[in-house]
């Protein structure tokens, strides 16, 4: 029998995606003619054409389950899909790990009853959250003989810990089985702890939450695959709903995905599945691109040959792969490859921002097909490359760029806020605090902006700077100084007058510190008499009356205000929850401590929402790293690829998750050598080649610096490029 399933084979920017789109339109512009066949096909008599058995047997609309690998890849496939069929058709675009939470949650009575749990409903566990929860709980377990066995501090020990049941839930293993999986993989390896322990460690962790409600992203995997999927109910339901499934970049997949994919190929529905043997972009980060490849059996396979014509990658991805695999081989890569030297990594951040900036000033180039690549970006190298080009009029945009919470001044000035507002929280806050929080406060109302100029906004830097203020950085300081009195408990603010020479401040800075004075002791007595329902009121009080105020955020205040809200919301429901499972005797702001203490070590990062500006793409130069721009599916004009002697560019950008080899299926808790990892630095390699080469269309600039940031040599697997180059621009080229 032929398959009406669709496994379409590609390398990057090959079609695969459209193809995929192709053939999901076809079967639905082909609808009428399945309705037609109904009839036919209730006669007897012999059906016609290459129709999916789905489609003739359907009384009722079926719904089309679509896949992608993350969530800025959803989107666009779910629009591209719903824009090519007119929305005539019921889509469902999820991520796999969004679907798979999805399912659990909207199946959680029928878990309560397979599982015996209690009757509640289930709340899900944020990383840092989880990361925390997690400490508390194996903290008199991990003494400090644990730690030194480990090697790693305490919170790098948990986040480790948690991992390995991320993994084996993506992998399709229980819990009770990932002491069996460690031990065949560690084997006689005495420098880490005993695989029973730390499965014991994530047993007691899984049944906790479980008890609590609560789910963390390897639970959530974990019920699904090992519970939700056998479930003979759950099937029906779900053959009834999906009866088509369409997947893009399954390479990137967990092992579960195909568990899903094969449950519904076996239920009759079709499927359409696009690999890409050079991507792999998540392996190590839970993907198992071999597993999934297995579900091509099952398929008619179609193979999209060659790169796109418009990329390099049919001219360079050869002579590149010889060059970094065979070092010896004497070649020269040809003009559309450039090099960027320089001794110091100060000297090659300020020459290729230099170097893009005459591109584009020379109109070379516009901004926007311009791409700066790097293994890893530290924070010089972005400020330093952001700061040079936004100089020149040039704008910049940072693809994800998660910076931690606590880093945006905003923050720290609500922040502080509280801690004014609440007594206890007089040891979170200085002087320095306060008069930052002035600053911020003090904003003046702006007009609103041209909704163009908003979008061609530089994202990545810090317009605080430009904002108007009625109180000035010094005149904030000044007024710290005499008017702060710090107090462990009441911390408090003095009127203006109590700084002898307050005639200095100004009339426009003391009206504006007097209506903050004001405001702060409005919700003192608020608070005292317990009309503050909760510390997320009295933040979102603080962004009505003094940031947002009528007036257009800056879009990076505005993602950071966004998140700051959904993350304190969700710690207060986290610890509502906890209280009522089992009440602690504590002060009334022990959870306001907590909170400023964690946003303070800086494990939450601000991730914009939505990604994408409304209208046309932003005209910027795009700065990522390797990881970041591979896993966007982005193409560009001109590439620079930063440190190019870095050794990690063998890594991928990205650290592969402690323990992430064991758990493929096809070598299921097999020991990970030292040869093993250098063959897969080595396949790594290749595919980042293989992939950036897909989608660089004119030029490729190999930027290095002899000396690292920490003034080691730079002698990484992409140095033979380096030295092939034929057209070399140095510090005295460009000077």
């Amino acid at each position: 029998m032929v398959s009406h399933s669709v496994w379409i084979v590609g390398t990057s920017r090959s079609g695969k995606t459209a193809r995929l789109v192709e053939q999901f339109c076809n079967w639905v512009t082909s609808e009428k003619q399945y309705t037609e066949s109904f009839y036919t096909k209730k006669t007897g008599r012999k059906k016609t054409g290459d129709v999916p058995e789905f489609l003739y047997l359907k009384q009722t609309e079926p719904g089309v389950l679509v896949l992608a690998a993350n969530d800025d890849n959803r989107r666009e496939l779910g629009d591209i899909i719903v824009t090519s069929t007119l929305g005539k058709y019921p889509v469902r675009a999820k991520t796999p790990l969004g679907f798979f939470q999805d399912e659990v949650i909207l199946f959680w009575p029928l878990l309560i009853n397979s599982l015996n749990l209690k009757a509640q409903f289930p709340v899900r566990l944020r990383p840092e959250t989880e990361q925390e929860l997690a400490t508390k709980l194996w903290r008199p377990q991990l003494d400090e003989e644990i730690l030194r066995l480990a090697g790693v501090n305490e919170s790098r020990l948990v986040r480790r810990i948690l991992d390995l049941l991320q993994l084996a839930a993506n992998s399709g293993i229980p819990c009770e089985n990932i002491a069996q999986i460690l031990s065949k993989g560690f084997g006689e390896n005495s420098t880490t702890l005993e695989p029973e322990f730390l499965a014991s460690l994530l047993l007691d962790w899984r049944n906790w939450c479980l008890e609590r409600g609560l789910l963390t992203y390897g639970i959530i995997t974990e019920l699904y695959s090992q519970h939700l999927l056998s479930d003979r109910n759950y099937q029906q339901h779900l053959t009834k709903r999906y009866q088509a499934v369409l997947a893009d970049d399954v390479d990137d997949y967990p092992s579960v995905a195909r568990l899903l994919f094969e449950l519904l190929l076996d239920r009759g529905a079709v499927g359409a599945f696009s690999y890409n043997p050079d991507g792999a972009v998540r392996l190590g980060l839970g993907a198992d691109p071999n597993y999934l490849e297995g579900l091509a059996e099952r398929c008619r396979v179609e193979i999209l040959n060659g790169p796109p014509p418009e990329s390099l990658s049919e001219q360079l991805t050869k002579q590149m792969v010889e060059l970094v695999t065979s070092p010896m081989v004497l070649l020269s890569l040809p003009k559309t490859v450039h090099s960027i030297q320089t001794t110091s990594r100060a000297q090659l951040l300020r020459q290729t921002a230099e170097v893009i900036a005459n591109a584009i000033q020379s109109q070379q180039v516009q901004p926007e097909e311009v791409a700066i690549i790097a293994p890893g970006l530290d924070a010089i190298a972005r400020y330093t490359l952001v700061e040079i080009l936004v100089k020149q009029n040039i704008p910049v945009e940072s693809l994800n760029d998660q910076r931690p919470l606590i880093s945006s001044p905003v923050i720290r000035a609500l922040l502080t806020m509280l801690a004014l507002v609440y007594p206890g929280l007089g040891r979170l806050v200085d002087r320095d605090a306060v008069a930052e929080m002035l600053v911020v406060l003090s904003r003046k109302q702006q007009p609103p902006e041209n909704s163009t100029d908003a979008m061609n906004r530089v994202s990545t830097t810090d317009t605080m700077n430009r904002v108007s203020t009625n109180i000035d950085p010094v005149r904030a300081g000044l007024i710290a100084d005499y008017c702060f009195v710090p107090h462990p408990d009441r911390p408090n603010l003095l009127p203006v007058s109590a700084f002898e020479r307050w005639d200095r401040i100004g009339y426009a800075a003391t009206t504006a510190y007097g209506e903050i004075l004001q405001w702060l002791e409005q919700q003192r007595s608020q608070q005292e008499l317990r009309l503050i329902p909760s510390p997320i009121s009295l933040l979102d009080r603080a962004i009505q009356r003094f940031l947002w105020n009528g007036s257009n955020l800056p879009y990076e205040q505005l993602a950071a205000l966004r998140e700051l809200l959904e993350t304190a919301q969700h710690y207060w429901e986290i610890d509502t929850r906890l209280r009522q499972i089992a009440p602690v005797e504590t002060t009334p702001h022990t959870t306001i401590i907590e909170f400023i203490q964690l946003l303070r070590r800086g494990t939450i990062t601000a991730n914009a929402y939505p990604v994408r500006p409304i209208g046309g793409a932003r005209k910027a130069v795009t700065l990522a790293t390797i990881f970041q721009y591979r896993s966007s599916r982005r193409s560009h004009q001109w590439h620079f690829w930063l440190d190019a002697g870095s050794p990690l560019w063998a890594k991928g950008g990205a650290a592969t998750l402690f323990g992430a080899p064991f758990f493929l299926r096809d070598r299921l808790g097999e020991p990970w050598t030292a040869e093993d990892e250098k063959l897969a630095e080595e396949e790594r390699l290749q595919r980042i080649l293989t992939d950036l080469l897909s989608r660089v269309s004119e030029r490729v600039y190999l930027c290095h610096s002899d000396l690292a940031v920490n003034g080691q040599e730079q002698i990484g697997p992409l140095l033979p490029l380096v030295n092939a180059c034929v057209t070399v621009i140095s510090e005295s080229t460009v000077n």
